[in-house]
């Protein structure tokens, strides 16, 4: 039974764009403007408490009610696990895409933003671009939207089916990307002097995440195939080997992060990482960019979640099908504090996050629940094309046998060729793919091209993969036999790394900038990352090494895309003043 408690009328006390929350609502609250015809008993000045979300979508869906005054309280604890009605309201599957959908609709007076007024004044030029429709949904956090931070309705619905699909106990909309997951998941779990030991290799989010949380990095170094210029995963001896030696140190360990799959889709066993840090109470948060799709097909490796990790971070815009930027971030146990992720994301995401985003991670959930065999047809054209590329002379293909270290898998729909044998670089050979037969990788690196098979793969394009790979073998293989290759395998970046500073103390440590062929031996006072894939060479506080400054300087040669530098050019270095 509600409990009604009798409100005298109050100003207007204004919530994130201006609109009212408490108080009288204005006229774009009226009531006519609201989803579904259920009716309620009239109420003026009334404060319902409710026990279940399925309340909290009952107040923004009624027509006819005058209650125009009225506040909801509601549980919102991860033990109500109920989905509203709005989660199949009118068969529904995609409760946040109907919601959008539906008020956009409303035939309405529109006074709030943002300011191209659900397109009536969008800018021609992209309106033609991407159509008005874009415009009518770009919608802001409209009561019947519900709150990203304070989720009670479509959005913790969607966010409760999403948990229920992807096998967690609770699971977070992202629309700063896996980034702001990653960086959550850090913070959550590591205070300031905390260690967090992580794959040197991990992506450049990680390292912000540092900065932002103030832990230390204890790295790990992973298996580094120079003939691909590839790393690998990291593996359980490993992780127990850096639990111990911060252990008898008398560190605290905050966390163990593993980067799985990696770009080219190298997966660590996770489940023996988990049992080398389970024990312990560490938590394992797993930045599993990569592996969104895993858990939808017998033939791809195990999820995180189901290996047992606490926080797992999934770009679900990869090769799952919601809009770029769009992620989401999966709990399982009671090992990290849910409430302490919840308020970091918080502080990480935008104030007004794009319903765009937020509705395309709800068709996207939709679209695999409603699919059970999707992935049926990229996994046989991943596997056929696979095969016909091994065979073709002079190119090879990435596969475990790279690696000595007992990794579990790779992920089938990753396609990394290595044209060595041809006397070609991946710079030279994805230049050649893309300017003479319009094909466009994933992935370049120094000795591998890589290609992400997914959803909306074509058999002819894999096919024209295939023909243009031996035109390649055709051309190259006798043409180039006698071309000399200068450096025939790549130092390894990684492999002697030496940390001076925190990543957090070399950020707030004033720093000089000096030409980078005189850097050896300085303290780095910048992220200097080839991007992609997005994995540091030089993170600030690092020793500047020779093999990381020849590594760079063969990127810059190469006029590979710096991400981080100050300068792209690489001609200069920012190193900290000590």
């Amino acid at each position: 039974m509600a409990t009604v408690l009798e409100l005298p009328p109050s100003p207007c006390k204004p919530a994130r764009g201006g609109r009212c929350w408490l108080g009288s609502f204005p006229p774009a609250f009226s009531p006519g403007r609201l989803l579904a015809p259920v009716v309620a008993p009239p109420m003026e000045h009334g404060l319902v408490n409710c026990s279940s979300p399925a309340s909290f979508s009952h107040r923004w869906r009624q027509r006819d009610s005058p209650r125009r005054h009225t506040v909801v309280q509601c549980d919102t604890s991860l033990s109500a696990t109920t989905i509203s009605e709005s989660a199949v309201v009118q068969g529904c599957t995609a409760p946040l895409v109907h919601a959008l959908q539906s008020a956009a609709a409303q035939d309405v007076s529109c006074f709030h933003f943002p300011g191209h007024n659900r397109g009536k004044a969008s800018p021609s030029s992209l309106s033609k671009l991407i159509g008005p429709g874009a415009f009518l949904h770009d919608l802001p956090e409209l009561p019947e939207l519900d709150d990203l931070f304070s989720p009670k309705g479509v959005i913790l619905d969607a966010q409760k089916l999403a948990a229920e699909l992807f096998g967690s106990s609770k699971t977070w909309f992202l629309v700063n990307g896996t980034t702001c997951g990653i960086q959550a998941s850090v913070m959550a779990t590591c205070s300031p002097g905390d260690y967090l030991i992580l794959p040197r290799n991990c992506h450049i989010s990680v390292i912000s995440a540092l900065v932002l949380s103030g832990a230390v990095p204890k790295y790990i170094i992973p298996e580094y195939n120079s003939g691909w210029d590839i790393a690998g995963g990291i593996t359980p001896l490993q992780v127990d080997k850096a639990v111990k030696e911060l252990e008898e140190d008398g560190k605290r360990v905050g966390a163990v992060l593993v980067t799985s799959p990696t770009y080219h889709g190298v997966c660590s066993n996770v489940q023996g990482i988990v049992s080398v840090c389970q024990s312990r109470g560490i938590p394992v948060i797993v930045d599993e960019a990569h592996g969104a799709h895993f858990r939808f097909h017998d033939s791809l490796p195990s999820t995180s979640i189901e290996q047992g990790a606490d926080l797992a971070v999934q770009s679900t815009h990869k090769v799952l099908c919601s809009l770029t930027q769009s992620s989401m971030l999966h709990m399982a146990g009671d090992l990290v504090d849910v409430d302490k992720v919840s308020q970091c994301l918080q502080f990480l995401q935008s104030s007004s996050p794009s319903y765009l985003l937020l509705s395309s991670l709800d068709a996207a959930r939709a679209q695999l629940s409603e699919n059970s065999n999707i992935f049926d047809e990229p996994l046989a054209i991943a596997s056929k094309t696979a095969d016909q590329l091994r065979v073709i002379k002079g190119v090879s293909v990435l596969d475990l046998t790279c690696f000595s270290s007992d990794f579990p898998a790779i992920d089938p729909l990753r396609i990394t060729l290595n044209a060595s044998d041809l006397r070609l670089s991946g710079y030279e050979a994805d230049d050649i793919l893309y300017e003479d037969h319009q094909i466009v990788s994933e992935l370049v690196g120094t000795r591998a091209v890589t290609f992400a098979v997914n959803l909306g793969t074509r058999l002819q394009d894999v096919k024209k993969l295939v023909k243009c790979a031996e035109h390649l073998s055709e051309k190259y293989f006798f043409a180039n036999s006698s071309k000399l290759i200068i450096e025939n395998r790549v130092s390894n970046p990684l492999e002697n790394i030496y940390v001076h500073l925190t990543p957090r103390e070399a950020f707030f440590t004033k720093k000089r900038r000096m030409n980078i062929e005189d850097s050896l031996g300085e303290i780095c006072g910048e992220l200097i990352c080839p991007y992609p894939p997005g994995i540091p060479v030089l993170i600030p506080g690092e020793v500047v090494t020779h093999d990381s400054l020849s590594y760079l300087m063969n990127v810059r040669h190469q006029g590979i895309t710096i991400s981080g530098a100050g300068d792209a050019e690489l001609n200069s270095i920012l190193v900290c003043n000590l």
